[in-house]
């Protein structure tokens, strides 16, 4: 069995394929045969050693993936062979609050990931991918697009004419622009790029604005209204900016760190406006459950950018790192 793992040292140079020998399931668990993985910025961070310098090598990368139920073990009832699943991003989260145990059950990091043919995981760590989407898309959707779900439905619920947010146009910003306009919310997006911009319009953005041409963009949508709902991606260098676009009451959610995490932020508006400022570390099982409900209802399909073939990990996290994707980067195992 092959697999990719992350050896002697961390760098796009350091993900290598070796050969493995092939694992069978325990009690409580499950052998999945991997279809497809997609990538994350986290997976970037992780393969390059910024999300955690002192990881233990070798270690498997990538915390999404999908594929088919090969084998069960000893006292499964939930799965069997031939089922269509995805992993949870963090194995020991199914529902409830977050607990920080749970981060180390956490894939493609705290534990080895899904960058292999065949991976074991614990029968509780597996969610049903919707019927109407391809194991590409299935692969999309479990660090991504359940934090989209969790920011919008799980805290305070958005509804019908309200307004959201979304900075950019990498996964959880497209899922999040997905999910509002099913949910009956307007949506405004930020992006440089005029390509981008259009394809933002195209799946429903309401208003698209240049951030490079208007940096004080939550100014100006600030005195345009302003929203109800952020999804902050960006991290320290735009959250000035977010917190200028919500109006009183509204929400932060604050998810990506791409500009960084240290840095001067002015806190008055968050307490003059009432803001609810919360952070958003993907999701449980049962929220990613409720995802899938809703991606049935909607028969929404993911936005996928680019495919790669597995043994490409190197390219692939290349164009990661090049921002120049809109939505998801898949890679095929099989």
């Amino acid at each position: 069995m092959k697999q990719a793992v992350i050896e002697g040292g961390f760098g796009l140079d350091r993900v290598v394929w070796r050969e493995v020998e092939a694992a069978a399931p325990g009690p409580g668990q499950v052998l999945v045969g991997v279809r497809a993985v997609s990538l994350n910025y986290r997976d970037l961070l992780v393969v390059k050693g910024r999300y955690n310098p002192k990881m233990p090598l070798p270690r498997v990368p990538l915390s999404d993936g999908a594929g088919q139920v090969l084998a069960v073990g000893e006292g499964v009832t939930r799965w069997k062979a031939g089922d269509r699943v995805a992993g949870i991003f963090m194995q020991t989260w199914l529902s409830g609050a977050y607990e920080e145990g749970h981060g180390k059950s956490a894939l493609g990091g705290a534990v080895d990931g899904m960058l292999s043919e065949e991976v074991v995981l614990g029968a509780e760590g597996l969610v049903e991918i919707p019927a109407h989407l391809s194991y590409r898309e299935g692969a999309a959707l479990p660090c991504a697009a359940v934090t989209a779900w969790h920011a919008l439905f799980e805290r305070r619920r958005l509804g019908p004419g309200q307004t959201v947010l979304v900075q950019g146009s990498g996964g959880v910003s497209v899922f999040a622009l997905q999910l509002a306009r099913m949910a009956g919310a307007r949506v405004i997006a930020t992006s440089r790029s005029e390509a981008k911009r259009e394809r933002l319009r195209a799946l429903g953005a309401d208003w698209v604005i240049d951030y490079e041409a208007v940096p004080e963009w939550g100014k100006l949508v600030g005195k345009a209204g302003g929203v109800d709902h952020v999804v902050e991606v960006g991290g320290v260098r735009t959250l000035e900016q977010s917190l200028a676009a919500v109006r009183p009451g509204g929400q932060v959610s604050v998810i990506g760190v791409l500009t960084g995490l240290a840095g001067e932020v002015n806190l008055a508006p968050v307490l003059h406006k009432n803001l609810h400022l919360e952070g958003i570390y993907v999701g449980s099982r049962a929220m990613f459950e409720s995802l899938n409900r809703a991606v049935t209802q909607a028969h929404l399909h993911p936005v996928i950018d680019a495919t790669f073939a597995a043994e490409d990990i190197r390219t692939a996290l290349g164009f990661m790192e090049s921002a120049a994707h809109f939505g998801k980067i898949v890679l095929e195992i099989r």
